[in-house]
């Protein structure tokens, strides 16, 4: 089993740096979903830092966008083709 412990990394935003802790399996995930996309984490990090509200850390949102983006393809893979 992997280690939950939070896991501390730099992120430039918007030409600011910033450190968020995120366990193991959501930094994985984060950059699973960057590279899906073609993006860079900084850019991806710095989307989801806009769109996040006052009082919503950096950290909960990004787990809430990792969340969403599973939940969204698994919806669509039960979803059957027409």
């Amino acid at each position: 089993m992997h280690t939950s412990r939070p896991q501390k990394h730099s992120l430039t935003l918007r030409g600011h740096r910033t450190s968020v802790s995120l366990e193991p399996a959501f930094w994985m995930a984060f950059r699973a979903i960057a590279a899906a996309e073609g993006r860079g984490l900084n850019d991806l990090a710095a989307e989801i830092d806009a769109a996040r509200g006052a009082d919503c850390g950096l950290a909960s949102a990004i787990r809430l966008h990792v969340l969403a983006w599973y939940q969204a393809r698994a919806k669509a893979a039960e979803t059957p083709a027409r």
